[in-house]
Formats: structure tokens, C-alpha cells, sequence
């Protein structure tokens, strides 16, 4: 409610600006920084205020301003396809106004997308255009996101040494600039890459520093993929009651969150945990709630690429082993005709021993 009262006083204010597009300017500021403070409905809301403004008016820099914002804001939302539009269109714009600032903006959501599309070269394209881009302008900050980036490129690519070069590098640069958000990125990513090379006992050390170090600046996102890889960690080792408590924690936040892949995510989680008994009745719950993942990944239009599949290909594999493949191929079906709050009811997912 407060962040909403934000919103509406920061509107009312502008009101006194009389020039529109000094006005359009000061609400897409306000609205950056709700973004920032993680208010993603109060800058939704400011932001297309400002791009009407700046479209009225015909300010070119403007309008690739909040186009920038709304892209970005689409891939907290999970709207790939209005990512994929604004994000192109502002960064085509900042790059005919000769404003690499402006096209640094855009660097991120436009590399997540196509990492998200499994394009992993044009990502890293990306992530080192803006790399280049952070060094001239002397943005140490965006230097450590972008190396991020490319850490995590590298470990989708299986080169765990480079990925873990990149993140401390990254997490090196975040601290010397005091970049709280550079330094949890860059942490998530060398614990994405311990678990995915197999040292559990570093991954889970990592998690922990991260959930203890940094809860005051935490977002909901990251703190939902904190307790996903918390609960693949504890699968990992065969404890299925706390990857279950994992999993169901993260689900709550998926749930506000509202965003498609979060909720995929945790079904993913949840299926490795009702897994690990190996009974007819887990193994059940765990095909249709992989069944019920794909089926909101593919409606989000994000299927999983071959890539970032290691763990459904593993509770898969663990799942059909215990049905047989004609049980497993009827209950994933069954999954996949469920949105993923039905298929939670459907499985009632306490985990039986």
C-alpha cells in the first residue's frame, strides 16, 4: 500500500512540472528507482505514464528510456514476448541517439531472453558488447554484472573453471564498488556452479552466506532461486523431507511472484523430492508434476533448452526407472493438462518415506 501511495504522490508531484517532457523525465527517474527498491507494480504503473508523456511529445531519448524499463520489468513479469519488442526497440533507438548509457540498459534483459531461448551465442554477443560498453563508460558496477553474465554462460557450457574465474571476478569488483546486488549475483553463480560440478558442500556453503550475508537487500527472486538450489542440494544427498521444505517454501514466493518459470521451478523441485523414495505413489506425483512444469514453461514460451535440463533430465530419469516407461508417459500427460497450482493439489506433496 505504501508503495502504491509512492506512486500516486510521485504522479500528483510531476503535475507541477508545467514542461511535459521535464515531467515525463522526472516520473521515469522515480519509477527507475521503485524498480530498484523492488516495487515492480509502482514502477510499472509510473513508467507508462512517463512513455505516454515522451510519445506526446516526441522525445526520442525518452521514449527508448521507458521502453528500456518495461522491458525489463517484463522479464521480472515473465512477458517474454513484450521483452523481446521494447527491448530491441530501445536498444535500437539509444544506439541511433549515440547513447551507449541508454543501450547499456538493455543489455540484460535482451541476454537473459536469449538465454532463456537457449541462443547462447547471441548472449554472450551480448554480454560482451555490453562489457565493452561498461569499460569505456567506467561503470564498474555494470562491469560486474556483465561479467556475471558471461560467468553463467560459461557454466551452461559446462567450463566450470572459466565460470568460476568469471564470478569471482564479478563478486571482487561488486565489493570494491559496495554493489551489495553485483556481490549476490556473482555468489549465486559460484554456487550454481559448485552444486552443477558436484561439490555440494561448497554450493550449500555459498547458499548459506548468501541467505544470512544479505537478507536486508534479498529480492523475492533471488530468494526463491536461493531456496530451488537449496532443496536440489539437499535431493542431491538423498534427504527428500528437506528438499520438500525447500521447495514448498520457494513455492510460496513463486506463487506471489506470479512468474510462470518460478512456478515451473518449483514443481521441478518438488518432483526430485517426491522422486527420491522410489515407491509407485511418489514416483506418480513426481511425473505429473514434471508433466505440469513443461506444460507452464512451453505456455510461457521459455521450454527448458538442452542446457539448463540437468536436473529434470535426472528426476526424469530417476521417475521412470521407478514407474516403467508406460506409467510414467501417463501420468507426465496427466500433468501436463494442469496448471501448476492444480497439479500441487492433485499431488498432495507430502513426501512419502
Amino acid at each position: 500500500a505504501a508503495d502504491t501511495a509512492d506512486s500516486r504522490g510521485a504522479t500528483s508531484t510531476s503535475e507541477a512540472v508545467p514542461d511535459p517532457v521535464r515531467r515525463a523525465r522526472a516520473l521515469w527517474l522515480f519509477s527507475y528507482g521503485l524498480f530498484s527498491a523492488g516495487d515492480a507494480t509502482g514502477s510499472a504503473a509510473l513508467n507508462t505514464r512517463a512513455l505516454t508523456l515522451f510519445t506526446t511529445a516526441g522525445d526520442p531519448w525518452g521514449i527508448a528510456a521507458a521502453l528500456g524499463l518495461r522491458a525489463t520489468l517484463a522479464l521480472v513479469s515473465g512477458d517474454l514476448a513484450g521483452l523481446g519488442r521494447d527491448g530491441s526497440r530501445s536498444a535500437r533507438m539509444f544506439r541511433e541517439l549515440g547513447d551507449p548509457w541508454g543501450e547499456l540498459q538493455t543489455v540484460s534483459p535482451l541476454a537473459a531472453l536469449a538465454e532463456i531461448k537457449g541462443a547462447y551465442e547471441e548472449a554472450e554477443r551480448r554480454q560482451h558488447e555490453g562489457l565493452v560498453m561498461a569499460r569505456e563508460l567506467g561503470l564498474q558496477a555494470e562491469v560486474s554484472a556483465r561479467l556475471s553474465g558471461l560467468g553463467r554462460l560459461a557454466l551452461l557450457a559446462r567450463d566450470f573453471d572459466r565460470a568460476r574465474d568469471l564470478h569471482e571476478q564479478a563478486r571482487r569488483i561488486a565489493a570494491e564498488q559496495g554493489y551489495k546486488y553485483g556481490e549476490i549475483h556473482s555468489g549465486m553463480g559460484l554456487a550454481l556452479g559448485a552444486r552443477r560440478s558436484g561439490d555440494l558442500d561448497a554450493a550449500e556453503a555459498h547458499l548459506l552466506h548468501l541467505r544470512d550475508g544479505y537478507a536486508d537487500v534479498s529480492s523475492q527472486a533471488g530468494d526463491h532461486l536461493l531456496l530451488a538450489e537449496l532443496g536440489f542440494v539437499a535431493e542431491l544427498r538423498g534427504d527428500a523431507h528437506a528438499a520438500e521444505a525447500h521447495h514448498l517454501a520457494g513455492l510460496v514466493i513463486a506463487r506471489t511472484l506470479g512468474e510462470p518459470r518460478a512456478l515451473a521451478l518449483s514443481l521441478e523441485g518438488l518432483a526430485g523430492a517426491s522422486a527420491l523414495p522410489a515407491n509407485t505413489s511418489t514416483a506418480t506425483r513426481a511425473a505429473i508434476l514434471l508433466g505440469a512444469a513443461a506444460a507452464a514453461r512451453r505456455r510461457a514460451g521459455a521450454p527448458l533448452p538442452p542446457a539448463e535440463r540437468t536436473d529434470v533430465d535426472r528426476i526424469t530419469t530417476a521417475t521412470r526407472a521407478t514407474l516403467g516407461p508406460a506409467a510414467f508417459s501417463e501420468a507426465y500427460e496427466q500433468g501436463t493438462g494442469l496448471e501448476p497450482e492444480e497439479a500441487v493439489q492433485a499431488t498432495c506433496t507430502t513426501t512419502e518415506g
